[in-house]
C-alpha cells in the first residue's frame, strides 16, 4: 500500500498527533427503554471531561461534556432526554392504570352500572393487564368512590374526576400514537354504549378523556357517532 501523501496525508499524520479525548464520569445508572436495543435495558449516566491529547497522552483540560445517557447492553450514548420515554414496563403500567380510569369514570356518569357496561368494562380492564378484573369488583370500586367523594350517579363530569382522569392520561398521551389515543376513547365509548344511548353525562366524560388524550373535539364526536354506528 502506498504511503499516504499530500494535503490530506499531512492532515491525517496531525490528527493522530493531535486530537482530544473524553473521560467518562458514571453519576448515577438505573433502567431505560435504549432506541438503539429497542427494549429495556440498564443504563449509567456519564458526565466527561475533554482534554486535548499529544500523541494520544492528555495534556490540556477542553472543558465538560455531557452529561449523556450509555446503555449497558448495546454501549451507545444518547441525550439526557432519552429518561422521559418510559420503559415497556413503565408504559404497560400506565396504558393499564389509564384504561382503568376511564371506564370507572363512564360507569360512574352511566347512572345504573347495567350488567352490559360491567361486562363491557370489565372486558376491557383485564385486556388492558388487570387479568383478575371482575363486574363485581368494578361494581364496588364505582359505589366506593361514589361514597367517598360524596359524587351522585349519573352526574356531569365534575373537578374531581376530570383531575383524575388527567392524571391517569395526560402522562401517557404523548407516548401514543393517534391510533393508540383513539383506541382508549372508543374503549370508553362502547362502555357507555352498553347499556343503551349516550347520556349527557357519558358525553362530557368521554369530552374529557378525549381533551386528555389530546384529540380535538370534532376527533371526539366523529369517534363517538362511529361507536354509536358500530353493533356490540
Amino acid at each position: 500500500m502506498l504511503p499516504v501523501r499530500g494535503r490530506d496525508g499531512r492532515a491525517a499524520r496531525g490528527a493522530r498527533i493531535l486530537g482530544t479525548r473524553t473521560a467518562w464520569t458514571p453519576v448515577g445508572d438505573g433502567e431505560f427503554f435504549c432506541p438503539g436495543c429497542g427494549g429495556d435495558r440498564n443504563y449509567q449516566r456519564l458526565t466527561g471531561r475533554r482534554r486535548f491529547t499529544l500523541l494520544g497522552v492528555p495534556v490540556l483540560p477542553r472543558g465538560e461534556t455531557g452529561p449523556v445517557v450509555a446503555c449497558g447492553a448495546c454501549g451507545r450514548h444518547f441525550g439526557t432526554d432519552v429518561l422521559d420515554h418510559p420503559t415497556t414496563t413503565r408504559f404497560s403500567a400506565m396504558l393499564r392504570d389509564a384504561v382503568h380510569t376511564v371506564a370507572l369514570a363512564v360507569l360512574a356518569a352511566g347512572g345504573t352500572c347495567a350488567r352490559a357496561s360491567l361486562e363491557t368494562a370489565a372486558s376491557a380492564v383485564r385486556a388492558a393487564g388487570f387479568d383478575d378484573c371482575t363486574e363485581e369488583q368494578l361494581d364496588a370500586l364505582v359505589e366506593a368512590l361514589a361514597a367517598d367523594t360524596g359524587r351522585v350517579f349519573g352526574e356531569p363530569c365534575g373537578a374531581g374526576l376530570a383531575i383524575e382522569l388527567h392524571e391517569a392520561l395526560d402522562p401517557l398521551a404523548p407516548h401514543l400514537a393517534t391510533i393508540g389515543r383513539e383506541a382508549i376513547l372508543l374503549q370508553g365509548a362502547r362502555i357507555a354504549l352498553a347499556d343503551g344511548p349516550y347520556t349527557p353525562a357519558e358525553r362530557e366524560v368521554l369530552a374529557t378523556v378525549g381533551a386528555a388524550l389530546t384529540l380535538c373535539a370534532d376527533d371526539v364526536t366523529r369517534l363517538m357517532a362511529a361507536a354509536a354506528r358500530t353493533p356490540s
